[in-house]
């Protein structure tokens, strides 16, 4: 089972772009959650561990777990409100969002006393190890799994309109680097996180993938090697999601190939790297072929 850890919210989606007073379509989101859902749609066993408001929005965001089959054995619920994203995008369908976070559910997040026995992979990310008090859980459970030798995954996937102190953020994402054993950064995010991922630090995780967008996908493994992929190109209507989408599809692939473990991915050659990263671009191409956070179904790639 993979476990996906962090924060599910509503998007709130301007229906027409560039008309700041469009009226504004909800929908359902946040990275984690995104990622649980596109897990679960590929055909993966899948959990998601997160704390989720008991309003509509909330009853809404669990409706769809249960659709997408997502086991929720690890939900924590709560009567707070759902937090809000406001997503602003761009001309080339690039999405920046405004963020109403205070005193909502996923805050209040608790460290979860265990997690199931079949777990053989989690992901972190976004917003979840940002805002606090949540963060400091997530990143407790995220530090006791590693220590337990988890294979651990991280989307930074940077909102950096919430990042009060940047330098601190950068700071905590040095140090978790040793806890992980795959990282997957796009290209904004590797430069306002200061951070090389080609420097394939001993220390660091197995592997970095960085996604170029268009461009398409590299990946820089420990060890030394380097291997890359073009994106697929499509008709974007808007990139929502598309991050959420190549770290299922990354976590997938690997499971598929046999035991998710950190040496397994680090061992990985080069026709089996290119094999999983044009996996993932085929199914991040896709999500962006449509409106909103709309990954893949296996029976499409």
């Amino acid at each position: 089972m993979i476990v996906v850890a962090g924060e599910a919210l509503i998007d709130l989606v301007p229906q027409h772009r560039g008309d700041p007073l469009s009226p504004l379509q909800p929908a359902r989101g946040g990275g984690p959650y995104n990622t649980a859902v596109a897990l679960g749609r590929l055909g993966a066993r899948v959990s998601f561990c997160s704390r989720i408001s008991t309003d509509p929005f909330g009853e809404s965001l669990v409706a769809r777990l249960h659709e997408e089959k997502v086991d929720t054995g690890l939900l924590q619920r709560g009567p707070e409100p759902t937090t809000l994203a406001v997503a602003s995008p761009g001309p080339d369908g690039s999405a920046a969002y405004g963020f109403y976070a205070e005193g909502s559910a996923d805050r209040l997040f608790e460290t979860p006393a265990a997690l199931p026995a079949a777990t053989e992979a989690l992901l972190f990310g976004t917003c979840s190890l940002v805002l606090e008090p949540g963060a400091g859980a997530y990143e407790a459970l995220l530090r006791r799994e590693a220590g337990r030798g988890a294979f651990v995954a991280l989307d930074p996937n940077v909102r950096a309109a919430l990042i009060g102190d940047p330098d601190a953020y950068r700071a905590r994402f040095r140090d978790w680097l040793p806890c992980l054993s795959l990282l997957k950064l796009s290209e904004e995010d590797a430069e306002w996180l200061e951070y090389d991922p080609a420097s394939r630090s001993a220390a660091g995780p197995a592997a970095v993938v960085l996604t170029r967008g268009a461009e398409g996908l590299t990946a820089f493994v420990r060890g030394g090697g380097e291997f890359s992929v073009p994106g697929v190109r499509v008709d974007v209507v808007d990139t929502i999601g598309a991050g959420d989408t190549v770290n299922a599809a990354l976590l997938h692939a690997f499971s598929a190939r046999g035991p998710l473990t950190a040496d397994a991915v680090a061992a990985l050659d080069g026709d089996g790297w290119r094999d999983v990263l044009g996996f993932a671009a085929r199914a991040a191409a896709l999500t962006c072929s449509r409106a909103g956070a709309e990954p893949p179904y296996a029976n499409e790639l």
